[in-house]
């Protein structure tokens, strides 16, 4: 549900980027840092599990298992306070390029939309997501978000074909 909205701020934002760069920056980088991110994370929760026999993290609530994870760990209160800024940075990033791509479609593809129109969009899209939240939990909001991206993937799966039949088309 997120490759259109993450696909058309990449377009955006990588205008004018040779294929070279757009690849290590969008393909690259990324898989880099979520392997050393999923590596790291899981290492240790593995390692609490099998050397301590830690199960507290999986009995915790969802929404705190990163940090009862964290607070076996030393330093506790500083990788508490990284994992809030991350979460922190995720949510807004998101939340911004998100509004930003709504706010570009709603402006018939104007780079230079009117600033109150964004944050009617970035507002409306967090209400959405609180009313999503409350009215059904995390299951509501992920039902939504796998039911929206669906139809997509028959609009992918040609951005595909058109990007290959594009590249193959580029003078080298």
């Amino acid at each position: 549900s997120w490759s259109p909205f993450v696909g058309m701020f990449i377009a955006r934002v990588s205008r004018g980027r040779t294929v070279r760069e757009f690849l290590v920056a969008v393909l690259l980088i990324p898989s880099l840092v979520s392997t050393i991110w999923m590596t790291a994370l899981g290492g240790v929760a593995i390692s609490q599990v099998f050397t301590q026999g830690l199960t507290s993290v999986q009995d915790a609530a969802l929404e705190l298992q990163l940090f009862e994870m964290l607070a076996n760990l030393p330093l506790t209160a500083i990788t508490s306070l990284v994992g809030i800024v991350l979460v922190v940075v995720f949510f807004v990033t998101s939340s911004d390029s998100g509004s930003l791509v709504i706010d570009t479609i709603s402006a018939g593809g104007k780079v230079n939309a009117p600033t109150p129109q964004r944050v009617f969009w970035a507002t409306f899209e967090g209400l959405v997501a609180i009313a999503l939240l409350l009215g059904g939990g995390l299951a509501a909001l992920q039902a939504m978000a796998v039911s929206t991206g669906f139809p997509f993937t028959v609009v992918l799966l040609g951005a595909c074909f058109a990007l290959v039949k594009g590249l193959m088309a580029e003078p080298r």
